[in-house]
């Protein structure tokens, strides 16, 4: 495998405003090699990959391509020199089709220089069967799950033919089979002689997938290690300036180091209550079939007060829909079966309607689906509660910031002030910030969809022991997430859905992993039948 340097990085430093993201930080990308970059959110790593990407291009420091000093105009300057990116929020048009998206700005032509439809859709198969993505290329974007509308952002990255493909949180919304197959192709990069740079916040990735870590924190490098020498308890430390223990709630001190970074506390069950949510037989047919989508086919599943139960399955299985079906914002149609909240039947037909029944949900596409990023975040904060905060149709201001300054603290929401724009925080608070709009309008019941997506690993710490806190105060939560040690380390008990049914109910005690894919795809599992 060559090993040369293609990309240099020397004293690299940007301010925004009195706010110092970049301080001297070296990075070097070799061509074969993955180059893992962790770091918390605001540790300053998609501030880099924005500087190597062209989207920054005011800063200070050098950047090289092939020892030659480089300043990209823009991303497209950087795209000309072989620099791809793969951004965590997706850059996709969804009103256009899987294949217009993969050629935007390189359409293939006829003679007569209109768009060569033909071409276009049999190099967007190519692209994707290069990836083993079975995805309809004529398919709209905008009709495709999280994880599928990944998928075609990584096809058009590859498709670019890049030197360096910047790949920033790339299985955040994969599940595992998705993700074994991603690794699979970034192997092939290897072998290809592409410099890789990997950014994820789950260690367990970063194990099986980089040759070399670099680790940001506060805008500095804090330490560089090779893939042979990677320590788990040395890389956490190293994000997060403090040893490994501190991050978890003290009963998990004496844990081992690996159990802490993916089996946070509170998985011990005990205190679930009455039943809270009682779900029979629940089959949603909408009017309009909706392409990609796993309705509830079927569903039966209880959460107790007090309880955190989770939501397993592949991708398409029907975790998202369910949820959705539970908060009043799926598709309409007839539905069957029944579904009680705290012994009463309870079917609602919009989201005002769950909440005011003390339903909330916090969705997979924070930015798409729960902020409007322009917003400050105390206005973020009681979008869903303003009944809290108002008497006879007014805005009681005084109370509006005392609700305001009350959930900022409840939830370390690191902002420099309420009004700031949600827009302008890390990834992680723009999450606590859903959190604490939802907690201010008081649920008894939770509905969680990937909560911890794009998440650095110390506020999915503090995010672990506020459900457990939550839970401990008597709500019942249910929680869908792709990550399978979330899910059992988090989790009292595991429904495994497959194709909009439950499948199993699996106690999280003595569960593996393994268990929960041998019932998601099919095979025998341990625990009970659903």
């Amino acid at each position: 495998m060559e090993d040369r340097l293609v990309v240099g990085m020397t004293g690299i430093a940007k301010r925004f405003g009195g706010v110092l993201a970049l301080d001297g930080v070296d990075v070097a990308l070799r061509s074969g090699e993955v180059h893992a970059l962790l770091g918390e959110n605001g540790a300053g790593k998609s501030t880099l990959i924005n500087i190597l990407s062209g989207v920054i291009t005011d800063y200070d420091g050098a950047v090289a391509v092939d020892g030659r000093p480089v300043r990209f105009t823009g991303p497209a300057a950087a795209q000309a020199a072989g620099i791809a990116t793969i951004h965590q929020e997706l850059d996709l048009v969804p009103a256009l089709s899987v294949a217009e998206n993969l050629v935007l700005g390189r359409e293939p032509r006829t003679r007569l220089r209109t768009v060569d439809r033909r071409a276009m859709l049999r190099t967007a198969r190519e692209q994707l069967d290069q990836l083993g993505a079975d995805l309809d290329p004529r398919r709209p974007v905008g009709s495709l799950r999280v994880g599928e509308q990944q998928l075609v952002e990584i096809a058009k990255a590859l498709a670019l033919d890049a030197r360096v493909l910047i790949m920033d949180e790339p299985t955040a919304a994969l599940a595992d089979v998705e993700v074994r197959r991603l690794f699979h192709t970034i192997d092939g990069l290897r072998g290809r002689g592409v410099a890789v740079v990997y950014i994820s916040h789950r260690m367990e990735e970063i194990e099986v997938v980089a040759d070399r870590v670099t680790v940001l924190r506060n805008g500095r490098v804090a330490g560089v290690v090779r893939s042979g020498q990677l320590d788990r308890r040395q890389i956490i430390a190293l994000m997060v300036g403090r040893p490994v223990g501190s991050l978890f709630a003290p009963e998990a001190a004496a844990a081992s180091t690996d159990d802490a970074a993916h089996h946070p506390p509170g998985s011990a069950g005990g205190h679930a209550g009455q039943p809270l949510l009682e779900i029979t037989d629940l089959t949603v047919r909408p009017k309009a079939a909706r392409p990609g989508r796993s309705e509830p086919a079927g569903v039966n599943l209880t959460v107790r007060a007090g309880e955190i139960v989770g939501l397993a399955g592949l991708m398409g299985a029907g975790r998202t829909e369910l949820l959705e079906t539970l908060y009043g914002a799926g598709p309409p149609g007839r539905r069957t079966g029944t579904v009680r909240l705290a012994g009463r039947p309870y079917a609602p037909r919009h989201p005002r309607a769950a909440l005011r029944a003390g339903v909330g949900f916090v969705p997979e596409d924070r930015r798409r689906s729960a902020l409007v990023l322009e917003h400050p975040v105390g206005r973020s904060i009681v979008l869903a509660a303003l009944g809290t905060v108002t008497t006879a149709g007014f805005v009681r201001r005084r109370r509006e910031r005392s609700a305001v300054r009350q959930k900022i603290a409840e939830l370390a929401i690191k902002t420099p002030s309420a009004a700031a724009p949600v827009g302008a925080l890390s990834g992680g608070n723009q999450q606590k910030v859903i959190f604490a709009r939802q907690l201010l309008a008081g649920p008894r019941l939770l509905l969680l969809d990937e909560p911890t997506r794009g998440v650095d690993i110390g506020a999915k710490a503090e995010i672990y022991r506020l459900l457990r806190r939550l839970a401990d105060g008597g709500m019942g939560i249910l929680l869908a997430s792709s990550e399978l040690p979330e899910l059992i380390g988090v989790c009292d008990r595991i429904v495994v859905l497959r194709g909009g049914r439950a499948v199993a109910d699996l106690p999280t005690t003595g569960c593996t992993g393994a268990d929960i894919l041998a019932a998601a795809m099919g095979g025998p599992a341990a625990g009970r039948d659903a």
